[in-house]
């Protein structure tokens, strides 16, 4: 079968590199891919986020038997039921189903409504309330922009100061656009962070390995927050006892009570949790892979990944089973510097293929471009460099022995992604 990928980050280059491994595909095709996925697929430029028939008559034009949806924006947007009218094959959730992440309101008010533990929070409209509320409660809190904001719409806030600022950056400056026409603010939870991931077709529920992004910028969880800096899988934090609870308190609960409001889920679910003392709670819900986490997890699955993605469709997912490798993985990501605010594109990636040649490395593709025969940056999130070892540090050591010999002027990364799974 032929097989488009619509997106350009490392997520989707991590997917094209494990769909490329299965048998059941001919050709692969990705929209608008990377200098990366160029090497593996056939990449064309075409505007994801707007009209969507011109994606729709390349489908048809090339015979394309399976598209799947990287990015949250074309699933927030109704990609997947344009295609579905067009009885196109596609994988991802509706965009009723896609509220979940598109609507931090609607994903609150789901869980509220089905049980699932989560943050208190209160929502509002009009900015002066908000800071009034604020002002009344204190700090710590959280500050959410409603809608989608790649990642960067949740601002963690220790002092009232910097809450009642988020408050004016997302409501009054609009730096998030209609995104920011509502914010949800929670009360700051403590512990642990993980990403459990899991397929779905919206009855049954397969989980894939468990991970742990780095959201901060800097080293020691300091900085402004970003789309991650790194992941790494499984985390630790996840026991089997908390995987338990984590499928009985947050993911049956979620993918049922998305049937029961006539929004069947079929796709990726994704759940952003904080753990303390052994007891999950929800920060976020996203509807697709997560990024990079996809980049330390895929590596580690050992099935076809194209057959599972099928029975989400097909409504069949009981049938399959997925298998991992035992050895964990730890993705770093390489930014730009001045990433996550302002950076230059533009300069020249050298390294890559002495990188790629150590033992377990891969280096997947996210903001790049080719200039010629030079590989050049081309966002803020470059690279994520992954690795596969035999524990925890062996993969944390290879990663960053496969780091120090790419460079590319002004090139950021942290030096500590894993640091809590080393602590345990």
């Amino acid at each position: 079968m032929d097989i488009l990928i619509i997106g350009g980050g490392g997520r989707e280059h991590t997917l094209a590199w494990k769909i490329k491994q299965s048998p059941l595909v001919g050709k692969l095709y990705c929209i608008p891919g990377n200098a990366g996925i160029s090497e593996i697929a056939i990449c064309k430029k075409m505007d994801v986020e707007g009209d969507f028939e011109p994606l729709a008559q390349f489908v048809v034009d090339n015979n394309i038997d399976l598209t799947l949806i990287g990015p949250e924006d074309p699933l927030a947007n109704g990609i997947v039921d344009y295609f579905e009218e067009k009885k196109l094959s596609i994988f991802g959730p509706s965009k009723a189903a896609a509220e979940i992440e598109g609507s931090k309101v609607f994903s609150k008010q789901l869980m509220v409504k089905y049980e699932i533990p989560t943050a208190k929070a209160e929502i509002f409209d009009d900015a002066d309330e908000a800071k009034a509320y604020i002002e009344r409660v204190g700090a710590p809190i959280v500050v959410k922009a409603d809608g989608l904001a790649k990642g960067k719409g949740v601002i963690p806030c220790r002092e009232l100061d910097k809450a009642l600022k988020a408050v004016d950056t997302i409501m009054v400056e609009k730096a998030f656009g209609k995104a920011g026409d509502r914010v949800v603010i929670e009360e700051f939870l403590e512990g642990e962070e993980a990403s459990f991931i899991a397929f779905t077709d919206g009855k049954t529920i397969l989980p894939m390995a468990s991970s742990q992004d780095h959201k901060p910028a800097y080293d020691g969880d300091e900085g402004p927050n970003t789309g991650g800096m790194g992941a790494y899988s499984p985390a630790p934090v996840v026991t089997d006892e908390v995987h338990e609870l984590i499928m009985n308190q947050v993911m049956e609960p979620a993918v049922n009570g998305m049937a029961a409001e006539g929004r069947l889920y079929k796709g990726v679910l994704y759940a952003g949790l904080m753990i303390a003392d052994g007891k999950p709670k929800v920060v976020e819900f996203n509807a697709r892979f997560g990024d990079p986490e996809t980049q330390a997890v895929l590596p580690r699955m050992k099935s076809d990944i194209v057959p599972i993605i099928q029975a989400c469709i097909d409504g069949n997912l009981s049938e399959i089973q997925m298998k991992y490798t035992n050895k964990p993985a730890v993705c770093v990501v390489m930014a730009s510097g001045g990433y996550p605010v302002k950076y230059e594109k533009g300069k020249v990636i050298t390294g890559l293929d002495e990188a790629n040649a150590l033992k377990d490395v891969t280096v997947f593709h996210a903001g790049t471009a080719k200039d010629d025969d030079n590989v050049i940056t081309n966002g803020g999130r470059v690279l994520g460099v992954t690795a596969l070892g035999d524990d925890i540090k062996g993969a944390i050591d290879k990663a960053y022995t496969a780091v120090r010999k790419i460079s590319f002027e002004k090139a950021m990364y942290r030096c500590d992604i894993g640091h809590r799974a080393l602590n345990r």
